[in-house]
């Protein structure tokens, strides 16, 4: 089937079955273009709770899919291929984060969003790359088990001081993004400003102007003077940065930076789970409202 009748056949289905996609900003650029909403993962959850539709297509990976499942349980929540899952949220489970609690007993535990819904039912409040300095600073503890991104978990600890217990996780993608990236770029635009994630390691954050989440990045293109950006994230919010802001430049730090797993979906795929219904996310319910609370407690800091 070609891509425009894909896409007709899509818009079709969605429209009988009362469905809503959402893509990640790492989603191919066709799956972007197809969304009703484009964003980062935890936006997307919020979306697919507040939105009024029977079935969610969520274009990310699998633990974006369960989180957004925990925060719609009304709604049936599909992910076009079960294999899309997120590395770091697989580096730690629920028994590796019980291990930890009984060897720092009493320590509260702060959770990456980027967590199987089992890890965040044993948390006592989640976090985003965006709000975890805020969320560790609300806590009156100076000690605090953190899981699973120990890129991350170093910069929350330099900016609030606090000691973290840290799991030792991390994304691949923003692993491989290393100072000779950045180097190498800012030699080839010397103008552009360096936005990094904070998943990225410690030495590439210090050569960075501004460290952004996808969804600050997204926000705070159209407001920034810079017209030229050297961006050290995962290679597919690119299309989005570009789309949106036409009279600026943005370059990956890495062109390789590349996640396989968000890769994986595509526009066939989209269709079949949509004409199917499967595969569907199931989270099961005592699981999810522990894991729920957890989430909720972050949202008082978005």
């Amino acid at each position: 089937m070609r891509k425009n009748r894909l896409v007709e056949e899509i818009n079709r289905l969605k429209k009988e079955k009362r469905a809503v996609i959402l893509a990640h900003n790492y989603q191919p650029d066709e799956i972007q273009d197809l969304a009703d909403f484009v964003g980062d993962s935890l936006e997307l959850s919020r979306k697919a709770a507040e939105v009024e539709a029977d079935i969610i297509v969520f274009c990310g990976v699998h633990f974006m899919a369960e989180t957004a499942k925990i925060l719609a349980p009304g709604k049936k929540v599909l992910l076009p291929d079960l294999r899309a899952r997120c590395p770091m949220a697989d580096m730690v489970r629920g028994d590796d984060l019980r291990w930890m609690k009984e060897q720092h007993p009493g320590k509260k535990v702060v959770a990456y969003v980027n967590t199987t819904a089992e890890v965040k039912a044993e948390t006592d409040v989640c976090c985003t790359s965006a709000n975890a300095v805020q969320v560790v600073s609300s806590l009156p503890e100076a000690e605090i088990i953190f899981v699973p991104d120990r890129n991350l978990a170093h910069y929350v600890s330099q900016k609030t001081g606090k000691k973290l217990h840290l799991w030792d996780g991390y994304c691949p993608i923003h692993e491989e993004i290393k100072p000779k990236h950045i180097e190498r770029m800012k030699k080839r635009h010397p103008g552009a400003e360096v936005w990094a994630h904070p998943e990225c390691r410690p030495e590439v954050l210090l050569l960075a102007d501004r460290i952004l989440s996808t969804g600050q990045m997204i926000r705070e293109a159209p407001k920034s003077e810079a017209r030229e950006i050297i961006v050290a994230t995962e290679v597919g919010i690119l299309h989005r940065l570009r789309k949106e802001n036409p009279d600026q430049k943005f370059y990956p730090a890495r062109e390789k930076a590349v996640c396989r797993n968000m890769k994986r979906i595509n526009l066939k795929k989209v269709y079949k789970t949509l004409l199917l219904e499967e595969p569907e996310v199931v989270v099961e319910p005592g699981l999810a409202d522990r894991a729920r609370e957890a989430i909720n407690q972050m949202m008082l800091f978005i």
